[in-house]
């Protein structure tokens, strides 16, 4: 009997089980499903279920303490095990034979017929199938396919039996299924008609307004869209008459507009406006040009009508060959307001943009560009005008160069051709057009600084702060869409600030719109700044041109010529340098240049001249010019002033400026780079040598024709004396200083007059001062060492055409010599006051050890001078032995010849010296004159052997005529007893004669 479905069902359930789940069920005393599904199956009551209880810990519980549990549950177990095999069973019933007839089937009848393939058309399979020969065999063949036949349909048969019960289930559950389908189906119509009742009853009223709200809302948005378009055509529309008319801020006004427009959805869809970004971009570019060239056509144009006017003025100068001063470049307060205000809404304009930095990078250029076209075209308007005027020579007779082009009228031959006097004036002029448009180009450097960092209080502020954030904005999106290579709109603030979060995205705040509007705040003064240095950049550079066109005649002009050239470019420098904000170092490097071989020029030619002189100086004395004694007046004052002694220069306030004769024209000379000029007339030193050289013949003829007795000589020299006063109107026979007279020869007023263009030049060039220092040293040591040379090393002799040296020549040169050495101590404090500390020490040892030289070829001349007195004796006392022969005879109650002739020869020296040389020089000397004759002449008296009282009454009349000629000579020495110049010849006269005859 087979089971029912439900039974086996629930069994089944009930077999898959888990064991544990049951055993461990902690709801085991709830009334669970299972609880009284089992107590029904089963007579186990729920108490024997409880779970083990220990108080042991997990890791000390056994397999022992398990054993009373599992005891008790033993039997129940034992029988579910029972009743779970007895289900089993019954499945296996149920479901084990389905199939089993079909194995049958196949294990009686053969594989073959079984086959996919089978066909009894095919051959093999044929003859497989009916294998038989003959009639009989067919027949067993038949019977036996007969029965395969029945065994399959036997099976067959037995298959549907055991399937039956599910396909009958199977079709009564189908046929409740389409009962259900009818039923639903017939509901859902019920539904679909109650919910149309309701539709037309409550909701399709609703539902109509709330399309008639949606379609209002939908006309209205179109009217808007409508209404924008309008808005945008006619935004274009007064954009290109704005554009067209200049008005720069309406269109700015109206390209914001349309910038937020495009960065918004707004026209999004809209095909008719696809191409207004390009007319966008294509308007802001019309109004940055407009704003550009409105923005450089401001200075620009204005600088060009000052320049016009300064030319004007600079060619009725030059026409009239005037030596005034330029007037000053200056604009007035209101003309600077009004400039000021004329840039003010250029700037917002490039500001809002974003193009201020690339519009004064071309402003830059241009404004370079216009500096050298000014410079250029005041050179060729000037240049005619003052080639026209004569020239008048800047160098001595011989020094001007040719051009290599044999004077042509090339630019430079023309530059070259000028004087000193129309060159400074060409660069006045050059001066005053640069200044025009440096002023010009600092007044805009001042409005955009003004406008960028100042307008805390003017009615513009906001606008301008507004401009500053818009073209930061618009300059960062535009270097953003450089770097992405995208070419999108070149000004579109509002995209750039809602951009900046999304692209970059960082803990500091690099990007940060406060700081994106500090770095195009530091960009504009950035670029501010660099126009006007460029622009004094290239006023530098052609100024510097100019001076190396003439840089081979700058070094041969005169000193006040140079230092007119040099002051006003250091006045161009300074000034340039002042607008500009940094220092010119390749303008300094050319003025410095040239200034070094101005200096080296002249130090070649005074060292020159001065060996030219030297090698020509006859040493004879010539009377001093007025002009001299004030260069030393000139640097007693200045020395008094560099070392702090004011009172020393109350009331001789001269400086070197002041120094002049009559012969020099007026050359007005800055002083410095400041605006004090100072006029310096000064005759050169070669025009020294000029005026001196008729003196200089007439003395040498006088020498050739002289003997050595110095009245001859003093007498030339006087006559000498008498012809130069009727030329020269104020002379002294001495050059004075510090009190103390000296007698001078041309070369050492030519020295002198030298060493004060030295000073002038230490002066005025003071960034060459330790070169200056270098050169006086350098001329003070060739001095000396030719003078040693010419003088004790008789080399005058050679050159000069002198017969001998004398002593006055020697005591002429310790004068010179005495007097140079006597001024280095007042020119030292003048030359090293502008020396830098660094070289400062070096040059003083150098001009110390100069000073010591001095000292030493003066006292070596004394010594000279002593030595020839000293020989003079010599040869007198090598012939006394022949004139005490003669003593034996009558004389004629006379000195003798030797001790006539000694004194005569120690007279005439005296004379020489005390007319020449200082008193204290000439005590010095005859101390040591006197001290060789007491040695020399009683050392010689007592080898005599006089015998007769003729010869001691000889002996004795020499020896009284040769103390008196001691006795008169100048010297500080005396003996206790208050005689002069006591000595060896005295004792020995008491040791011959007695004291009566002492």
């Amino acid at each position: 009997m087979e089971p029912q479905p439900s039974l086996t069902k629930t069994i089944s359930d009930a077999s898959i089980q888990s064991l544990s789940s049951i055993l461990n069920n902690p709801n085991v005393g709830s009334d669970a499903s299972w609880v009284g599904w089992w107590s029904s199956s089963t007579l186990i009551s729920p108490p024997e279920f409880a779970p083990l209880s220990t108080t042991k810990a997990a890791s000390e519980v056994t397999r022992s303490d398990f054993n009373p549990y599992i005891s008790s549950i033993s039997d129940p177990y034992s029988r579910f095990e029972d009743i779970r095999d007895h289900a089993t069973k019954e499945e296996s019933v149920d479901f084990g034979g389905q199939g089993e007839a079909l194995v049958a089937c196949l294990r009686e009848v053969p594989a073959l017929y079984f086959k996919e393939d089978f066909s009894l058309s095919e051959g093999p399979t044929f003859r497989a199938a009916c294998p038989f020969s003959n009639f009989s065999e067919n027949l067993v063949l038949q019977e036996k396919l007969s029965q395969y036949l029945d065994v399959v349909e036997l099976h067959l048969v037995k298959e549907i039996s055991l399937r039956s019960n599910s396909f009958f289930e199977a079709q009564g559950q189908l046929q409740d299924l389409n009962v259900k389908i009818v039923e639903g189906c017939s509901r859902i119509r019920e539904l679909k008609e109650t919910i149309r009742l309701l539709d037309a009853d409550l909701v399709d009223s609703a539902r109509q307004i709330q399309d008639l709200n949606a379609t209002r809302s939908n006309l209205l948005a179109l009217q808007d869209k409508l209404r924008l378009i309008l808005n945008v055509n006619q935004a274009l529309s007064a954009l290109k008459l704005l554009v067209a008319s200049a008005d720069c801020a309406g269109a700015l006004d109206v390209t914001d507009d349309l910038q937020h427009l495009l960065v918004g959805d707004e026209l999004s869809g809209l095909h008719c406006f696809r191409h207004l970004r390009e007319h966008v971009a294509t308007s802001i570019d019309s109004i940055n040009g407009i704003l550009s060239a409105e923005f450089m056509r401001a200075p620009i144009q204005d600088a060009g009508d000052t320049d016009a006017i300064i030319l004007s003025r600079a060619k009725a100068r030059a026409s009239i060959s005037s030596n005034g001063k330029y007037d000053k470049v200056i604009l007035d307060e209101e003309e600077t307001s009004s400039f000021r205000d004329r840039l003010l809404p250029l700037i917002i304009g490039l500001l809002r943009t974003g193009k201020l930095p690339s519009v004064l990078r071309m402003y830059r250029d241009t404004l370079t560009a216009d500096m050298k076209t000014a410079i250029k075209t005041a050179v060729a308007e000037l240049l005619p005008v003052l080639v026209a005027r004569p020239i008048e020579s800047d160098f001595t007779p011989g020094e001007r160069t040719v051009d290599a082009d044999g004077g042509g009228s090339s630019l430079a031959s023309k530059l070259r051709s000028l004087s000193s006097e129309s060159f400074v004036q060409l660069l006045g002029a050059i001066f005053m057009i640069v200044q025009a448009h440096l002023m010009r180009a600092a007044d805009v450097k001042k409005a955009i600084e003004w406008i960028m960092c100042n307008l805390d209080d003017h009615y513009a502020a906001d606008s301008v702060a507004a401009a500053i954030a818009l073209g930061a904005a618009a300059a960062e999106t535009a270097q953003e869409n450089h770097s992405q290579g995208g070419s999108l709109l070149p000004y579109s603030p509002q995209r750039s600030v809602t951009k900046v979060p999304s692209v970059q995205v960082k803990a500091n705040d690099a990007a940060s719109p406060t700081n994106i509007s500090r770095n195009f705040r530091a960009d504009v003064l950035r670029e501010n700044a660099e126009a006007v240095f460029a622009a004094c950049d290239a006023a530098h550079g052609r100024w510097a041109k100019l001076l190396g066109v003439r840089v081979l005649l700058h070094p041969r002009l005169r000193l006040q010529e140079f230092l007119s050239i040099y002051s006003i470019t250091q006045e161009f420098i300074t000034a340039t340098e002042k607008v500009g904000g940094r220092l010119g170092y390749s303008i300094r490097g050319t003025l410095q240049s040239q200034a070094k071989a101005f200096v080296d020029f002249q130090h070649e030619s005074r060292m020159t001249k001065i060996k030219a002189v030297l090698d020509q100086e006859t040493w004879v004395e010539v009377d001093v010019p007025d002009e001299f004694q004030t260069i030393v007046a000139s640097l007693v004052s200045s020395e008094a002033l560099v070392s702090g002694r004011t009172d020393d220069v109350q009331g001789n306030m001269i400086t070197y400026s002041e120094v002049g004769t009559s012969n020099d024209s007026a050359i007005i000379a800055p002083s410095g780079p400041q605006n004090s000029h100072q006029q310096i007339e000064r005759s050169d030193s070669s025009e020294v040598i000029a005026s001196n050289s008729a003196q200089l013949n007439s003395t040498s003829s006088a020498e050739a024709n002289a003997n050595s007795k110095v009245d001859a000589t003093s007498s030339s020299v006087q006559t000498n004396s008498s012809n130069t006063k009727e030329r020269v109107k104020s002379t002294s026979q001495t050059l004075s200083y510090g009190g103390v007279g000296y007698h001078m020869v041309n070369c050492g007023l030519i020295l002198l007059k030298m060493l004060s263009e030295y000073i002038d030049m230490n002066n005025f060039l003071p960034a060459l001062s330790s070169e200056v220092v270098h050169r006086v040293v350098e001329i003070l040591k060739f001095f000396n060492t030719r003078t040693c040379q010419l003088v004790l090393g008789a080399g005058a002799m050679q050159v000069s055409g002198l017969k001998s040296i004398t002593s006055k020549h020697l005591a002429l040169a310790s004068q010179v010599i005495s007097f140079t050495y006597a001024i280095i101590p007042a020119i030292r404090p003048i030359l090293f006051l502008k020396v830098p500390e660094t070289r400062k020490a070096l040059l003083m040892l150098e001009i110390d050890r100069v000073a010591q030289d001095y000292k030493v070829h003066r006292d070596e001349i004394h010594t000279k001078l002593v030595q020839i007195m000293r020989e003079r004796l010599l040869v007198h006392l090598r012939g006394l032995p022949q004139i005490v022969e003669s003593w034996n005879r009558p004389d004629d109650s006379q000195p003798s010849q030797f001790a006539r002739s000694l004194t005569k020869e120690v007279g005439y020296l005296q004379r020489v010296l005390s007319r020449t040389l200082h008193e204290v020089d000439v005590q010095a000397i005859f101390r040591q004159v006197i001290i060789i004759f007491h040695s020399q002449i009683s050392e010689s008296f007592s080898r005599l052997e006089i015998n007769t009282p003729q010869a001691k009454e000889r002996l004795h009349r020499d020896i009284k005529h040769i103390i008196a000629c001691i006795r008169s000579l100048p010297s500080d020495n005396s003996s206790n007893s208050g005689i002069p110049n006591w000595g060896q010849l005295d004792e020995f006269l008491v040791q011959t004669f007695g004291e009566e005859a002492g």
